[in-house]
């Protein structure tokens, strides 16, 4: 049988539907690259904001146009509102979040542990899920009380995976050729605190470096109040990537009490700063969300200010958009529409500033950039993307198709793109 898989929203999603493909494989089916050509589709949906809810009804749709007629439904939008996901074209099943570690084996009619038989090294994704690094899924849920976040309704309490578990999936990952992993979950900082007795993210991340041979590991968002001065140590180890992301969401203390946020501007002061100190070249990224139930200018002028002190090396700005369910959707004093819109594009400038400003100290220095993505073949050669260890996006123009190779750079300019440079030999 052949399947596609699809997704929109976070890099736990993304892991997600890589363990889909790792499992289907192991049963035998193979992984196409459109869902015209699929016997079978999964998609995987998201409901953080309106608009990836309508990007995921969108995505099944799409689905049903190109030909798809099984269409299996997954994720936080289509848990949180199954009747609808249901009732879209071709939807013959809506899977649960805390019923998608079945969805492969439930599909396909077989037993789990029938994977776990013949594990099978990572192989890619093909199509516009191409990934040269591998999200490897830690830990899934939350038990934090945000009241905007609509995720923790859709995902369930907070649940670990073993160390075992992780480190075989790294293991196989590396097997397929991967050189960079991502740990990834809803709550990435809380693994282990579920356990008897229980563990810390630092007790997963040294299991990493000590047993698997991962050339590159980096951490997705975790939440500030997760971690302690002690927990930077991690980087005296250079396998580490320098590169945290720490949601803010807001820069006031006010709003951030209303939001539920364990933390303060003056907290996350203090964290960033002994982040910075741990590991130089560290870049520090974020999310905001302006225009949230009750921000008013002085509200909004703290958050501003202290996104500028902050100097991020870059950051996601969300206009607040209301999600039923959520304790803030209870909250008055609602920010009219123009004005959120007016503090977004504020704040986005600051945040594209301040990245500017991060790239630019590293022009003229030499960097290792694993190559993530390459355009059509020119007259000048290969164009090439790819990462730094502190997640600096550069791009240049080689003789050789590099995806998958780390090369080391001279990083010479700022382009729209992020960064240029030229390969070393």
């Amino acid at each position: 049988m052949k399947i596609f898989l699809d997704t929109i929203g976070c890099r736990l999603n993304q892991s997600e539907i890589e363990r889909f493909a790792s499992q289907f494989r192991a049963a035998g089916h193979a992984i196409v690259e459109s869902a015209g050509e699929a016997d079978l589709v999964v998609v995987n949906t998201c409901a953080v904001t309106s608009a990836a809810a309508s990007d995921s009804r969108q995505k099944i749709r799409q689905a049903a146009r190109q030909g798809a007629e099984d269409i299996v439904v997954t994720g936080c939008w289509s848990t949180l509102d199954s009747q609808s996901a249901a009732g879209l074209p071709n939807v013959r099943r809506v899977v649960p979040n805390l019923e998608k570690d079945r969805l492969v084996a439930d599909t396909l009619r077989l037993q789990p542990m029938d994977f776990d038989l013949e594990p099978v090294a990572r192989e890619p994704l093909p199509g516009v899920h191409l990934r040269t690094r591998a999200f490897i899924k830690t830990q899934d849920g939350c038990d934090n009380h945000c009241t905007f976040c609509i995720t923790r309704i859709a995902r369930g309490p907070g649940r670990s995976e073993s160390v075992r578990s992780v480190v075989e999936d790294i293991r196989l990952a590396v097997a397929g050729g991967t050189r960079e992993v991502v740990l990834s979950g809803v709550h990435l900082g809380s693994w282990g605190q579920d356990f008897s007795p229980q563990y810390h993210l630092a007790d997963l991340i040294r299991a990493i470096l000590t047993d698997t041979d991962v050339e590159r590991l980096r951490l997705s968002s975790l939440e500030p109040w997760d971690l302690d001065e002690e927990f930077f140590r991690l980087w005296e180890n250079p396998r580490l990537c320098r590169h945290l992301h720490l949601p803010l969401q807001s820069g006031s203390d006010r709003t951030l009490r209303r939001m539920a946020r364990n933390t303060s501007p003056a907290a996350f002061r203090r964290l960033v700063t002994v982040a910075r100190h741990a590991a130089p070249g560290m870049a520090v990224t974020t999310d905001i969300i302006v225009g949230f139930p009750g921000e008013d200018e002085g509200e909004f002028s703290e958050s501003l200010a202290f996104v500028q002190e902050m100097n991020f090396a870059g950051g996601h700005v969300f206009t607040y958009s209301t999600r039923p369910g959520t304790p803030a959707a209870r909250l008055k004093d609602i920010v009219p529409g123009g004005v959120a819109r007016s503090r977004g594009v504020q704040m986005r400038q600051v945040v594209a500033q301040s990245a500017d400003r991060f790239r630019g100290q590293f022009i003229g220095t030499e960097a290792c950039v694993l190559w993530e993505a390459t355009d059509a073949y020119g007259p000048s050669g290969w164009k090439l993307h790819g990462l730094t260890d502190n997640y600096l996006r550069v791009e240049t123009v080689s003789a050789h198709h590099l995806w998958n190779q780390i090369s080391r750079v001279r990083i010479e300019m700022q382009n729209a793109n992020g960064l240029h440079g030229s390969i070393l030999e």
